[in-house]
């Protein structure tokens, strides 16, 4: 789950303290708070079925375009416009408020999923995945600003569960109906799919978004919302450079050496930008902020190492079609929304302060990961290896809102979408990197892939998951 301002408008319902929440405490789904609950989730909902719909079908879409070595592109390339649109939503919400750039990244998300759809070959493929994680950057951020600004704090928890809870029913359907679609029209159909909810989603949302208005009122959007987009449009260029680099170098073609100049190129920017586009600190995970963004990044690589290749890996090494491969997919939809709704608990909250909630999502993520790794190498059956990663899943749905709430507990009102983009772009590297490097292994391997090319993706990503316990400490403020 995303993860990801301004001062309230004077239309804008929020909680200004404490004390009033304690003497009025308030529900998620009241009254009060039902349209934008309603509304969030709704939107979730979409974004959840076009998500587990993608990812089944990817598989089939690439060996259908003749495209199987530029599979990890494909995955990257919505992480790499990603990038940049939440540093461009960053800026705008804080200047113009969150319901603008909401409905701009609903448009977006249109024009994306036709312009996939309708893809005659995998380099028009993938420009349509890219114009999918814009509308997903842009989206994300207003989303979370949002319901953030909306919503009282003491309701933060509970909404990320609601959250997490609205994956469910898309991880159980999403995947068969994929199956179904490719299997009765073909592939394109899974794409359309969700443009015919938009519409639905849309009219629930309109409540709530009339409640919160535009830019922020008071003049706090400070300088650092004017942060040049450079270091965000650097860092993606970097990504996309390394995205493409790997299969055109290791596929077998006749453009190994562009191949390398573009991972050289890559590298070079990665390293020239990374510091940049992220906040002061963050590299070395110092306490607060930057050490959110860190774990975030961590979580991500640590998660998405795994869960990312697991229906590649069933459709490959166990010749499943897109309907059984997107059974992984089910699981992680319905643990990791247990493990929110468990995170969301008042005797949770009030026991486990975030550190301690993130280093219990983490070490569950390490063994769990177990499960997968073992199925990879065909050591255990399906049902013993999708058993660690529903145990992996349950620790995402601790960890992942845990982070979440913090960026808001820690950064003041007038920085939040600032805090949450530098949140969303270091999860989307961390995703990125994952494809860029799993995509230059597969594309080297893509007529004989097999389980042990899968199981060390999966072991980094476990690897991942055991540095980030290590800094969760870090996540407290350094007492001055």
């Amino acid at each position: 789950m995303t993860s990801t301002a301004a001062a309230p408008s004077p239309t804008t319902t929020t909680v200004s303290s404490t004390t009033d929440d304690s003497l009025t405490p308030e529900r998620l789904f009241s009254a009060k708070h039902l349209p934008v609950a309603v509304g969030v989730v709704a939107l979730v909902t979409l974004g959840a079925f076009e998500n587990r719909a993608t990812i089944s079908i990817l598989p089939t879409a690439a060996r259908e375009l003749d495209g199987l070595a530029w599979f990890g592109p494909a995955n990257a390339a919505s992480m790499v416009t990603f990038m940049v649109a939440v540093a461009m939503a960053r800026r705008w919400v804080d200047r113009i408020g969150s319901r603008a750039v909401l409905l701009a990244g609903l448009g977006t998300f249109a024009v994306a999923q036709v312009v996939t759809a309708s893809a005659p070959a995998m380099a028009v493929f993938i420009v349509g995945r890219g114009i999918s994680g814009v509308a997903e950057g842009l989206i994300d951020v207003s989303t979370l600003v949002f319901a953030a600004r909306a919503l009282p704090e003491h309701l933060r928890a509970k909404v990320f569960a609601t959250f997490a809870a609205a994956w469910i029913l898309p991880s159980l359907v999403g995947p068969g109906a994929a199956g179904v679609a490719e299997s009765l029209v073909g592939w394109r159909l899974v794409f359309l799919l969700p443009t015919f909810l938009l519409v639905p989603a849309l009219l629930l949302l309109l409540p709530g978004l009339r409640r919160v208005s535009g830019p922020p009122t008071d003049g706090t959007s400070t300088s650092n919302s004017d942060k040049p987009l450079v270091p965000a449009v650097g860092l993606a260029g970097a990504v996309a450079l390394l995205s493409v680099g790997g299969p055109l170098a290791f596929d077998g073609g006749p453009h190994r050496y562009a191949g390398l100049s573009s991972l050289v190129m890559g590298a070079v920017l990665l390293v020239v930008t990374i510091r940049a586009a992220l906040p002061p600190g963050t590299l070395t995970a110092a306490h607060g902020i930057p050490a959110v963004v860190a774990l975030r990044t961590l979580l991500v690589i640590a998660f998405g190492g795994i869960g990312g290749y697991l229906p590649l890996m069933l459709d490959v090494t166990h010749d499943v079609g897109p309907a059984l491969a997107g059974i992984s997919l089910s699981v992680t939809g319905v643990f990791w929304a247990g493990g929110s709704a468990v995170h969301s608990l008042d005797a949770v909250q009030s026991r486990l302060d975030a550190a301690g909630r993130v280093r219990l999502g983490l070490a569950f993520i390490a063994i769990g990961g177990i499960g997968p790794v073992l199925l990879a190498l065909d050591v255990v059956g399906m049902v013993p290896g999708l058993t660690g990663w529903a145990l992996a899943a349950t620790g995402m749905g601790l960890a992942s809102p845990s982070l979440a709430t913090e960026i808001f507990t820690l950064a003041p009102r007038h920085e939040q979408g600032q805090a949450t983009a530098a949140s969303q772009i270091g999860a989307s590297l961390g995703s990125a990197l994952t494809m860029v490097g799993g995509g230059a292994l597969i594309a080297a391997r893509h007529d004989s892939l097999d389980g042990r090319l899968f199981a060390v993706l999966m072991g980094i990503a476990i690897a991942a998951a055991v540095i980030a316990l290590t800094i969760t400490p870090r996540l407290r403020v350094r007492a001055l």
